[in-house]
Formats: C-alpha cells, structure tokens, sequence
C-alpha cells in the first residue's frame, strides 16, 4: 500500500516546513505524496517563504496536494478585496491582530509597522492606522509587495482530498452532509459540531485548524495542527490505509486513539 504523507498547519514557520519535509524524504523519498492541511500563512515570521517553497516544489513537479485554509483566505482577501473580517471570526478582531496574524504575514512582504485599533459599536475592531496609514493605503502598499502568483496559487486551491480511506480537510466537516454539499465556511472555520461528533464519516478525517498541544487521534478524525502557529513542533504524519504514524528524528511513531 503506498503511503501518503500529511502536514498540518504550517502559519509561516518556514524552518519547521523545510525540516517536515526533510523527514518526509527520509521516510518515503523525495516522490512521496503529501498532502498539505492549510494556513500557510499568519502568525509566524516568513509566510512568504513558506507559500515560495510550496509553489517551488508544484512547478518541480512534486507529488504534492495543497488544501485551503481560513488564514489563506483571509490573506487573500485583505490583499484583494481590503476585507479585514471574517463572519465567522467571532471576537470580531482584524486580521491584522496578531491574534490572526496577519501583521507577520505583511512584514514577511517588507511591510511593517505598528497596528492601531478602535472599536465602534458594531463590535468589528476597526484598524485606526498602521505606522500612520490607513486601511486603504495598506491595502495599495500591500497588493505592490505581494506578487500576484502567491494570491492565484491560495485562490486556486482545493477545499478537500480524498481516498479510499482518508479525507483530508481543514477545519473538518458538518456531520450528515455529503462531502460535494459541504459548504466552504464549514470546511476551512467548522469546530462546534465537528470537533464534539462521535458521526462516522466513513473514510477518516484528516485536519488542522483546531490547535493542539500535539497531534491527536481522535477515532472518527485526527488533528494535526500542533500548534506551529505558536511555536510548538510542526509534525509531519504518514498514512497506510487508515492506520497512521507521526514522523520524528527517531523514526516514526503510532498515532492511536
């Protein structure tokens, strides 16, 4: 049975991308099949490098599967449309509160600055200014300093892979609904729902987004996010049929319920 590799989310740890990957050469070669959960972006220091290296390896013509993630979109969607808010980000805080990340993201794109927030009645926090200019001066400064084929290649990617065995997603999926009906928020935002379901999916699901202390199995699902966003271990996964190991400097480790 050919192995399939997975990495949760990556958030802009370009060192811990470089070293999964590295792990993953050693164990299956460097024509093993990976598939990646999401958010590139946000929250750690070089989100540039990070998306530079996974378009490097498609155009090298790496067996490599690209999932979208909530921070990818709202990336994209500051940069191209000058949205700062997401519904379904429910503190109502801006991308780029380093909550979401988003000032790391820029700063990995040149632009850095200090963020100023106000806070109106409609709850949204509003970006006052960032190191003296506006939303809209950000937004132009932004859309010159990220290159256009970083936006298509997030804007391109699918929502979901799946095998005979394996669905591979985000955030995760809203029980009872067939995968073609699942709707995108659901698939890159889901946790109330999802995260409580004991439902059988059939295939078992794979996803990030929900961070961990470490990766976890959780019978129906396993969570790969551990948690690189905030500096814990990015931790790559192998998969043989359902049956799934963690790949470490010692070698690869069972993932269990």
């Amino acid at each position: 049975m050919q192995p399939i590799y997975a990495i949760g989310d990556i958030h802009g740890q370009k060192d811990m991308l470089d070293a999964a990957l590295i792990q993953i050469a050693n164990d299956g070669g460097s024509d093993a099949q990976v598939v990646f959960l999401g958010d590139y972006t946000d929250r750690g220091p070089d989100s540039r490098g990070v998306i530079e290296t996974l378009i490097s390896g498609r155009e090298a013509g790496r067996n490599w599967v690209f999932l979208r993630g909530n921070h990818d979109r709202l990336f994209s969607r500051f940069i191209q449309q000058g949205v700062g808010h997401d519904a379904r980000v429910a503190s109502g805080i801006h991308w780029i509160n380093p909550r979401l990340g988003g000032n790391t993201t820029l700063a990995s794109y040149g632009i850095t600055g200090d963020a100023v927030f106000h806070y109106p009645d409609n709850g949204l926090e509003q970006l006052q200014h960032f190191s003296g200019m506006d939303q809209g001066t950000l937004v132009q400064q932004a859309r010159a300093a990220v290159p256009q084929a970083h936006l298509d290649f997030l804007d391109g990617l699918p929502l979901f892979h799946q095998t005979d065995h394996l669905i591979f997603v985000h955030a995760g999926l809203r029980p009872g609904i067939a995968l073609s009906e699942q709707a995108e928020d659901d698939l890159i935002w889901i946790r109330d729902g999802f995260l409580d379901s004991t439902h059988d999916f059939g295939p078992l699901v794979v996803h990030g987004h929900t961070a961990l202390d470490s990766p976890r199995h959780f019978g129906n699902r396993i969570d790969l996010d551990g948690g690189a966003g905030y500096g814990r271990p990015l931790v790559p996964a192998v998969f043989e049929g359902r049956d799934c190991w963690l790949l470490t400097d010692q070698g690869r480790v069972a993932l269990r319920p």
